[in-house]
């Protein structure tokens, strides 16, 4: 006798149970091979680079991948339903804008910071609507963002670096907790919580399903529109997160803040197993995908390598994570066929 499983599967309980258990084997397994590339980029530059295996300075790798990490955890959810935002590195540039003004004109700390998380999540909440209810397309969309987010950032500097030897909360970006730097904590509490909201509720689940197939998902009822609004502005809320903590670092505002980081954050969910196509990715992957651009980063400057070179590995690399996840999209069997 036939079992519907959840979302309206009409496959037979046991197919179903067994399908589920094949797609839990298979993000562990990217996860396991992830992490084994990460050890074995640490183990070369521990062996070629001077002074790259201390604490000191793995400390501060972490603490230089926690921007774009905790844009990767965001762009997660957004790629994972089968979207893309191309405006979070524009969008850290105008959140650190809207931290570091009101602190300058002489704010409390709290409100320059929920400043920021405010123009984040209208950022967000923008793009979703756009997105969502009016249809458009997601690329165009925020392409557009990212320019005139820009362009916001320019008119509100006035060009200028906005600096502050006194911000307030500059101890986000420079200070530590019993010895671990403050943006490496934020970037923990960040992951954890979006690990449980993509694993452990029902809007995960719905996510997941978006990605998958949008159609079947509104069929089954799912709010498709709100869920794609609601992953937009888990976006905006991380670049807000993103913005804070970057200008707290620099103290200051400065113009071009955030440019290239959308590429960073892209690059680290792709490599982290999460698919263009939609539909299946990890918060894990995506914090050892941003771990290994990191150690692959700072080894190499210990290494005295170019920055024109570094910049030239960086890209073969972004190439390198869009054509295995393609090549796990066409290596992934129909749905309802047997693995």
């Amino acid at each position: 006798m036939k079992q519907t499983t959840a979302l309206g599967d009409p496959r037979p309980a046991g197919r179903a149970h067994g399908g589920r258990i094949r797609r839990g084997i298979a993000p562990a397994a990217d996860q396991a091979g992830m992490a084994g590339a990460l050890i074995a980029l640490v183990l070369v530059f521990a062996a070629t680079a001077p002074h790259f295996l201390t604490v000191d300075n793995l400390l501060d790798v972490a603490r230089q991948i926690s921007v774009t990490a905790i844009l990767g955890a965001g762009l997660t959810f957004v790629i994972m339903a089968a979207g893309i935002d191309l405006s979070v590195g524009s969008a850290v540039g105008v959140t650190a804008l809207f931290a570091v003004w009101p602190a300058i004109e002489g704010f409390p700390p709290a409100i320059a910071v929920l400043a920021a998380i405010a123009a984040g999540l209208l950022i967000g909440a923008l793009n979703g609507v756009l997105v969502a209810r009016l249809r458009l397309d997601a690329f165009i969309v925020t392409l557009a963002a990212l320019t005139y987010l820009r362009g916001v950032t320019y008119v509100g500097t006035g060009g200028k670096t906005l600096f502050s030897t006194t911000l307030g909360y500059a101890w986000i970006g420079n200070g530590t907790v019993l010895g671990v730097p403050v943006p490496v904590v934020i970037m923990v509490l960040v992951f954890a919580a979006g690990w449980y909201l993509l694993n452990r509720t029902v809007f995960g689940r719905w996510v997941h399903a978006v990605g998958g197939n949008a159609e079947a998902a509104r069929l089954a009822g799912i709010p498709v529109q709100r869920v794609l609004t609601c992953v937009y502005v888990i976006s905006g809320l991380c670049a807000g997160i993103g913005g804070v903590i970057a200008s707290a670092r620099l103290q200051s505002a400065v113009p071009d803040l955030g440019t290239g980081y959308e590429l960073s954050a892209i690059a680290a969910v792709v490599l982290g197993g999460t698919s263009l196509m939609g539909g299946k990715g990890s918060l894990v992957g995506t914090l050892l995908g941003a771990a290994i651009i990191g150690v692959l980063v700072n080894g190499m400057t210990l290494l005295d390598v170019s920055s024109f070179y570094q910049q030239i590995i960086q890209g073969a690399v972004i190439v390198l994570a869009v054509a295995v996840d393609r090549l796990r999209v066409h290596g992934r069997p129909a749905p309802g066929t047997a693995a």
